[in-house]
C-alpha cells in the first residue's frame, strides 16, 4: 500500500479499491497502519463487462481498468466533475524545482495541478511525470501537452471515454481521447516516485509478463511475453503505434506529434494574478542526513 502510504503523510482522504474478498484484509492493514483510506469493494461486475481489448476473456488478469471505471463511477455519483485514480505502487510525490525533485508532503501538491486544469476548457487528463523520466539536471517545462498519462490521473467526468484494454491501459485511453479532440497535460514540475515494475510484484508488472512469455514460448523467449502487451496498443491505435525492440526487449513507440496542432483553451474571463503562488508550500531542511 505505497501510494496509501504516502497520501497519508499529505494528509489526503482516499479509498483504496480491492476485490470483496480483500476487504477484512485491507481494513485489519488501514487500522494497523493508522492509514487515511477507506476500502471500497469492487462491483465485480466491472471485471465482467469490461472491454479487454481482446479475445482471452478472463483466463488472464484484466488488469486495474475495471478497477478504474468503478472508481469513475463512484466519483460521479457522489456528485464530483473530476477524479484522481492511482496505481497503488507509488512511494512518493516530488516537486522539481530549481534541478532537485524534492519530496513533497503537503496536499497542496494536488491543488496546483487542479487549479492549473481548471484554467481550460479542454482539458480531458492530466497528471505528474515519473520522477525517472523527468532528470533533475537537465532542462525541462514545468508541463508538456497532448502525450501519454500514466499511473496518477486527473480525469475529467462527464466526457464519454472509460478505460478499456487489458494491457496499455493508460496510453489507449490517452490516445481515445486526443484523437477526439481533447488535450492532456503531463506535469514535470510535480512528479511520482513510482516503484519499478520488477520491484512490486503481481499487477501487470514485468515480472507478470515475462512469466507469461515463458508459459506461451518458452524460457528462451520469455520477453515475448511482453509482445501481447504492445501488440495490443497496435491493434487498437494501428495508425500511431508499432512494435519495436528497444530497452533489450519488445516495446511498442507512439507517434504523438500528429497532436501537436491541439492547443490549451483558456476559460472564458479567467483571472490569473500576477506573481507566483506556492500555494502555502515551504521548502524544510531534512532532518536526518539520510533522509530522503
Amino acid at each position: 500500500m505505497m501510494t496509501s502510504k504516502a497520501l497519508t503523510r499529505m494528509g489526503v482522504q482516499h479509498y483504496v479499491i480491492v476485490e470483496p474478498d480483500q476487504v477484512n484484509d485491507y481494513n485489519n492493514a488501514i487500522k494497523e497502519m493508522q492509514l487515511t483510506a477507506t476500502v471500497l469493494p469492487l462491483d465485480m461486475n466491472y471485471k465482467t463487462d469490461y472491454e479487454l481489448c481482446d479475445n482471452l476473456g478472463q483466463t488472464r488478469s484484466t488488469g486495474p481498468g475495471p478497477a478504474r471505471n468503478f472508481a469513475w463511477q463512484h466519483s460521479i455519483d457522489n456528485g464530483f466533475d473530476w477524479h484522481w485514480v492511482m496505481d497503488d505502487n507509488i512511494r512518493s510525490f516530488r516537486r522539481l524545482n530549481y534541478n532537485e525533485k524534492v519530496k513533497c508532503e503537503s496536499p497542496s501538491f494536488w491543488n496546483v495541478m487542479e487549479d492549473f486544469v481548471l484554467r481550460y476548457d479542454n482539458v480531458a487528463m492530466a497528471g505528474p511525470n515519473y520522477y525517472m523520466f523527468a532528470p533533475a539536471r537537465t532542462k525541462q517545462p514545468p508541463f508538456i501537452i497532448n502525450t501519454r498519462i500514466y499511473s496518477c490521473n486527473l480525469i475529467r467526468n462527464d466526457i464519454s471515454f472509460r478505460w478499456r484494454g487489458r494491457y496499455n491501459e493508460d496510453t489507449i485511453i490517452s490516445l481515445d481521447m486526443l484523437k477526439a479532440g481533447w488535450t492532456t497535460i503531463q506535469f514535470n514540475a510535480f512528479l511520482q516516485e513510482k516503484m519499478n515494475t520488477q520491484v512490486i510484484k503481481g499487477g501487470n508488472t514485468e515480472e507478470f509478463y515475462h512469466k507469461e512469455g515463458e508459459k506461451e514460448y518458452g524460457k528462451k523467449y520469455a520477453d515475448l511475453g511482453t509482445l501481447a502487451k504492445s501488440q495490443m496498443l497496435v491493434d487498437v491505435h494501428p495508425d500511431l503505434c508499432k512494435v519495436v525492440h528497444k530497452f533489450g526487449r519488445i516495446h511498442h513507440t507512439v507517434n504523438y506529434n500528429v497532436f501537436k496542432k491541439q492547443r490549451l483553451i483558456k476559460k472564458a474571463n479567467l483571472d490569473i494574478k500576477e506573481g507566483v503562488n506556492n500555494y502555502n508550500m515551504s521548502l524544510k531542511a531534512k532532518e536526518d542526513a539520510k533522509a530522503n
